[in-house]
């Protein structure tokens, strides 16, 4: 024992631990750069638990971070792009993947990691093109992630030699409830099961714990990576909150299951190792999949019981805000015209209609300071934003067919107002933004230019509307409406800018406060000229027939 350096055990484990997150971080990178842009594509689309599992385990797999795959959908389910349903097959799915990389660790890859970091280097430094630089990033990644793990297996070898290491692994097989604490605790402290499972890996590759330490430790590593999910719920929706425990009450139970049953699980595990002579790499590699993927098969059946159970312990309901597409159908591209563009205007009035709750909830987050408002208000831009991208996808993919003039307008028509709506929704985003600013360096409003705003809300949100209502009818007397309502607004954006600039001059307003005030009144300003724009096409479309 006297000749063990710890110094250098720490040093090395450390160094290898900083090289294999940096490596961690550029894989994930590089990844996610050449795939990672159809990620949400794809998981919005899993329509059942199955596919879920399935684009869990593949994207788990190539991004390397189960932990990052269940904080996108979390995301996903708060943005009301995926059900909790969906969600929890994810998740399973993203459980599974993350042992591949406990197999990759098995067949010692290490060997080639600095061979595999120059190439990356020379890629990443010497490629002008952006898909090259991407694939050095990957393999700069892969080789230091490697590097570090050797390092770090260099690092504890000699823990072997030490009795009170071996005095805990000895006390962890007496007591398993004692290795799933320290597998849950590492896994937090490293925000990495992957890591966690390539440490056991290493200890029982040397000898340092047995089988009877290392497979509690496993489980409790799948508790701790449940840990990142849980803390990005926090000021999250409902909806986000009931996956993210969805997936704790999943690692949780697995782990109850299998310590029960954890001496068959051993005996089956040894069989496993006796029978493929398996190194002991390899060995936990086998014994984490096995669990996760038991776990998976055991808990399918019971997803219509854990979404009760989440409703149950986190209650209340949210505001659905349904990002997806409602009435847009690709069929009809090829098949009728007509029908596709009244689709699209139907896709195009429900973007209104966010656009009229944005603003309302903009304008009450500038009354109240509600971070619900905020919240809302923000979750409707994205929901915007989504339906702009998929209305313009499917205008753009219909003009390739052949139109009658009527056709035509309307197809015109429609393809300026997504524009429009989508501009509106950053035009109350950028309210909310300024509020914000308002609120971090207490810029405090009078009650007199707070009443001013509310004004010219509510006189904006009932032009939104009316230009809606002119657009769904084709309503020339409601479109005239709007072009003397936005005259109004106008007129009301001068008025009301002089009237900041005295209560400025008085005193009565900081200069800081007249920024806001002044910046608000402009994107009020603002959306009332796409309302016009609006209009303007109703009238264009009816002058010519």
């Amino acid at each position: 024992m006297l000749g063990v350096d710890f110094q250098n055990i720490v040093f090395e484990f450390i160094g290898g631990l900083g090289i294999f997150l940096l490596g961690t971080k550029f894989l994930g990178d590089g990844l996610q750069k050449s795939v990672g842009y159809k990620l949400r594509d794809i998981l919005e689309f899993t329509k059942n638990p199955y596919l879920g599992i399935l684009a869990g385990i593949i994207f788990t797999v190539l991004i390397q971070s189960s932990t990052g795959i269940t904080v996108i959908t979390v995301g996903l389910v708060s943005g009301g792009f995926m059900t909790l349903r969906q969600a929890i097959g994810v998740i399973m799915g993203a459980n599974i993947g993350t042992t591949v990389t406990a197999f990759i660790v098995g067949i010692h890859i290490s060997d080639y990691s600095l061979p595999m970091v120059f190439l990356g280097a020379v890629l990443l430094f010497f490629c002008q093109n952006k898909r090259l630089q991407n694939f050095g990033q990957i393999f700069f990644g892969a080789g230091a992630l490697f590097f570090g793990l050797q390092l770090m297996n260099d690092g504890v070898m000699p823990l072997s030699t030490v009795p009170w290491f071996h005095e805990l692994a000895v006390n962890m097989s007496i007591n398993p409830l004692l290795g799933v604490f320290f597998g849950t605790v590492f896994t937090i402290i490293l925000q990495s099961s992957g890591l966690t499972v390539e440490i056991l890996q290493d200890l029982f590759g040397h000898g340092l714990v047995d089988i009877h330490s290392a497979l509690p430790v496993l489980f409790g590593n799948n508790i701790g990576t449940t840990i990142t999910p849980v803390l990005a719920t926090i000021g999250a929706s409902i909806a986000a909150k009931r996956a993210a425990l969805t997936h704790v009450i999943l690692n949780v139970i697995g782990t109850v299951v299998f310590m029960i049953f954890l001496p068959l699980f051993t005996i089956f595990i040894q069989y496993l190792q006796a029978i493929f002579d398996l190194s002991p790499f390899m060995t936990i590699a086998f014994a984490h999949s096995s669990f996760n993927i038991l776990n998976t098969i055991i808990l399918i059946p019971l997803i219509g019981m854990l979404i009760w159970i989440v409703s149950k312990l986190i209650p209340g309901e949210d505001l659905m805000i349904e990002y997806k597409v409602k009435y847009l159908d690709s069929a009809f591209i090829g098949q009728s015209v007509s029908i596709a563009l009244g689709q699209a205007k139907e896709e195009i009035l429900r973007m209104g209609r966010f656009a009229v709750h944005g603003l309302k909830e903009s304008k009450d987050y500038q009354l109240t300071y509600s971070p619900k408002n905020s919240d809302t208000a923000l979750k409707l831009e994205g929901a915007i934003n989504n339906l702009d991208h998929k209305i313009t996808e499917y205008l753009v993919s219909l003009s390739k067919n052949a139109m009658s003039k009527t056709e035509s307008i309307e197809h015109s028509i429609l393809m300026n107002t997504v524009r429009d709506f989508e501009r509106i929704g950053d035009h109350f985003e950028n309210v909310i933004k300024l509020v914000d600013y308002q609120l971090r360096y207490k810029a405090k409003i009078t009650e007199s230019a707070k009443n001013d705003l509310e004004t010219m809300f509510e006189l904006t949100i009932a032009t939104v509307k009316d230009s809606i209502s002119a657009l769904d009818d084709k309503d020339i007397n409601l479109a005239t409406k709007v072009l003397k309502s936005e005259e109004e607004i106008d007129q009301m954006e001068r008025i009301l800018r002089k009237k900041h600039m005295l209560r400025i001059y008085e005193g009565k307003c900081t200069s800081s406060a007249g920024i806001v005030f002044v910046d608000i009144i402009s994107s009020l300003e603002r959306i009332g000229d796409h309302c016009v724009n609006i209009a303007e096409a109703v009238l264009g479309y009816r002058n010519q027939y």
